[in-house]
């Protein structure tokens, strides 16, 4: 018989100003070990080794709220993207804007993807654009292709490939080209969940937006849909397990979960409840034990949904005995 296990946060800590909207990116987890979360108009860090936190940065009225935050691959370097269409790189050790990266877009930047030193941009406008942020001349490239925000940017763990999700319902698989490969439009809802399986290079899951509530799951290659789940909800993110042949998924209404499902079979292994309101970010750390949730209920919960943290922590230097964020109960 099929056992579901239900699992509670490990724990929970205020997000006040956390916006309430599907179509941001307002959570990432670099390979430091550094979380970043954007609250309004201002981006935090939160070093999980030590349990230490900063205000990266607080943007002008005019420029905010931001709308979406990405690490760089090397875990110091971090795109923010604003309200006002503009995206700013930071040196987070030494809390300095590098530049603005400017006249790529019309409306708000909710989507970034670093790949190498091209950052791939993803606007209201529906235009993606990748920035080259070693040049003056920062826009290389141009996709068009999208009729409406684009929600959803994920490079390949290659960097051939890049996956967008549209409020079109439509999701794209790109080349370094300006030309698609693969327009995918089985979904029926706004697609923001990106995530390329570790294990299986030419696979992506999706997930659909309230209208839709599908995971679905497609050989980047050939443009086939090779399965479809109806998870019964919005779904607003996703992750696979580095380690295991599993895949999370965090919805919206009605039951604001995170779901945890066996791949291939799709089979439901646990519920992860504790949130009030539609999950709308996930992070997952960079021993890939630990996930992060942001919801609009303005909390941040960390669950230990992917492994024992206490093995992946024999296997790295010796620590002081203190739990993970321990620094304080409420973001400020």
């Amino acid at each position: 018989m099929l056992c579901i296990c239900w699992q509670t946060s490990e724990r929970t800590l205020d997000a006040p100003d956390l916006l309430d909207d599907f179509y941001l990116n307002l959570l990432d987890w670099g390979s430091s070990n550094v979380l970043a979360i954007a609250l309004g108009s201002t981006v935090y860090l939160w070093d999980a080794s030590d349990g230490s936190t900063s205000e990266l940065v607080t943007v002008d009225e005019e420029h905010g709220p931001v709308t979406s935050v990405n690490w760089a691959p090397d875990g110091r370097h971090i795109a923010i993207g604003l309200n006002n269409s503009e995206v700013q790189l930071w040196d987070s050790a030494s809390n300095k804007q590098l530049r603005t990266l400017k006249g790529g877009h019309r409306c708000r930047v909710g989507s970034l993807a670093w790949n190498d030193n091209i950052l791939t941009t993803g606007g209201m406008d529906g235009r993606i654009i990748n920035n080259d942020v070693r040049v003056r001349d920062h826009i290389v490239e141009t996709y068009r292709g999208h009729t409406q925000e684009v929600c959803g940017l994920k490079w390949s763990a290659s960097g051939k490939q890049l996956a967008s999700g549209g409020n079109d319902n439509l999701v794209h698989i790109w080349d370094r080209s300006t030309q698609y490969l693969h327009r995918l439009e089985d979904h029926t809802s706004a697609v923001k969940a990106l995530a390329w399986c570790p294990f299986q290079s030419n696979l992506l899951a999706s997930g659909g937006g309230g209208g839709d509530r599908t995971i679905k799951f497609w050989n980047t290659h050939t443009g086939a849909c090779l399965n479809s789940v109806d998870t019964g909800s919005q779904v607003c993110a996703l992750l696979w397990n580095k380690n295991e042949r599993e895949l999370l998924s965090s919805h919206g209404f009605t039951q604001n979960q995170l779901t945890l499902w066996k791949y291939p079979s799709m089979v439901k292994t646990a519920e992860l409840t504790g949130h009030t309101s539609r999950v709308l970010f996930l992070a997952q750390s960079p021993d890939g034990c630990t996930v992060a949730s942001a919801a609009g209920d303005e909390t941040l919960r960390f669950w230990n949904v992917f492994g024992d943290p206490n093995e992946a922590a024999k296997k790295s230097a010796p620590k002081k005995n203190q739990e993970p964020f321990a620094w304080a109960n409420r973001i400020r």
